[in-house]
């Protein structure tokens, strides 16, 4: 996962980064809210309750159970 801050609203995410979580370790500690974590598997895509970011699955990437 390339490193950025929760002022992006749009993240590209494999299935190497799975299970996802927001805030993310790339993701500058002082403006962190609370860990939640988000389902892209059904989806494609998820969006954070907290900040609003919207993670989706990068085409072609599968999420594998585990």
């Amino acid at each position: 996962m390339a490193e950025h801050d929760t002022t992006q609203r749009y993240i590209e995410v494999t299935a190497a980064d799975l299970p996802l979580h927001c805030p993310t370790p790339a993701m500058t500690a002082w403006n962190s809210h609370p860990r939640v974590f988000l389902d892209v598997a059904q989806t494609g895509e998820a969006a954070c309750p907290y900040c609003g970011t919207v993670f989706r699955l990068k085409g072609g990437a599968t999420a594998h159970a585990h």
